[in-house]
């Protein structure tokens, strides 16, 4: 095999990488943004609402995201995500709640690239949402826009998971970083990978960012550089020093409102602010979503999520507060969404290719509208099968 289909621990030159992020977004290259700020393309999500229901109008759109993501900055803002952020105060009570909570059990939760201590963490806070108010959680993630920039860099059948992230004044900034999967790998081992599966790991994940409060640029949004994904050496380079030095000083800020979303390529240089402000405690619920053909970083009950969430949907729908557009995105945040892997011989596909998943039962149940009992019980037989 050829010594360059591996990356030693100092692959990527400097002067490539400048020049690689030295590149500037031309506007007309994304028509369906509402302007572009320092090389990342906004969207107004309000003016766009119509787009996203209409399937043609769609599909152009997350072709964008797509293409943002993947091929250009690798970065982009929904403005208003959440015209109503009714959903966000009520999920920020309770996730305020379990910070409380897990502090009294357990004390301060340790962290990726910051101290321990230094923020409040809340792992696996999808689970722990939907267990604590599965109406909250229905509503929360019954969102289109984040189901669609899900859809348009992962495919259908993506795996969400969420850690919310509480900066208080005084919070230093975060070392620069890639994420999952192999920028939380050491150098040792990620240099144990060939360089194709360090250009298929950026494709594997999505990583996004709700914002719980406003965000002004002194409370310390996330440090981002634009481009920077597109370097192929990045996970190897981001650890050396001229790297970080480079980034901190030409990462770039944009400030956020309560509901808006940031969502990147996992493999963009980024890293959380510094929050120099001196009353404004920072929570953004981080959105790590995965590929369905790839491995979430959290194990998540979905079994036990999809029971608690089912009756919360069929008591909104029945009240009209849930359209379909909304269920779909709900459904697809908490219940798995891919048929594999599985008992063949105990759950054979019917009818055609692959067996039912967790979310296409759930739709079903709905659609026959099967008690939440019935329902239990017919996920309960799906799960035995798919392990007997």
């Amino acid at each position: 095999m050829k010594d360059h289909m591996f990356y030693e621990r100092e692959s990527g030159r400097l002067e490539a990488f400048a020049a690689l992020t030295a590149q500037t977004l031309d506007p007309a290259e994304v028509p369906f943004a509402a302007e572009v700020e320092k090389n990342v393309p906004v969207y107004d999500m309000a003016a766009l609402s119509g787009a996203l229901s209409d399937p043609a109008e769609r599909r152009a759109l997350m072709a964008e995201w797509a293409w943002v993501l993947g091929q250009s900055s690798g970065v982009l803002v929904l403005r208003t995500a959440y015209a109503d952020t009714a959903p966000i105060d009520a999920a920020t009570r309770l996730f305020e709640q379990i910070i409380a909570r897990e502090k009294a059990q357990a004390g301060e939760k340790a962290d990726h690239f910051a101290a321990a201590g230094a923020n409040d963490r809340i792992w696996n806070a999808l689970q722990k949402l939907c267990e604590a108010d599965p109406q909250v959680f229905a509503l929360y993630f019954a969102n289109p826009a984040i189901a669609a920039v899900c859809e348009a860099w992962l495919g259908p059948g993506y795996q969400m998971t969420a850690q919310v992230n509480l900066v208080r004044p005084g919070g230093q900034a975060q070392e620069a970083h890639r994420d999952y999967h192999l920028g939380f790998q050491t150098a040792d081992i990620a240099a144990r990978f060939p360089a194709h599966v360090h250009a298929l790991s950026s494709v594997m994940t999505l990583q996004g960012a709700v914002a719980h409060c406003d965000m002004p640029i002194e409370s310390g949004p996330t440090q981002l550089l634009p481009f920077s994904q597109l370097f192929p050496e990045g996970y190897m380079a981001y650890r050396r020093a001229e790297f970080r030095e480079f980034f901190a000083d030409h990462a770039i800020q944009l400030p956020l409102a309560k509901g808006d979303a940031v969502f990147f390529n996992p493999a963009l240089f980024h890293a959380a602010g510094e929050n120099r402000s001196e009353d404004i405690h920072r929570m953004a619920n981080l959105l790590q979503v995965s590929s369905a053909f790839g491995r979430a970083m959290e194990s998540v009950d979905r079994e036990g999520m999809s029971k608690a969430l089912y009756p919360a949907l069929q008591a909104l729908r029945g009240a009209g507060a849930l359209d379909a557009a909304g269920t779909q995105a709900a459904i697809a945040a908490a219940a798995e969404g891919y048929s594999f892997p599985t008992n063949l011989d105990t759950d054979p596909p019917a009818g055609g290719l692959a067996p039912e998943t967790q979310a296409q039962l759930m739709h079903r149940a709905l659609a026959e509208g099967m008690s939440a009992d019935a329902f239990a019980d017919a996920l309960d037989a799906q799960t035995r099968r798919r392990r007997a």
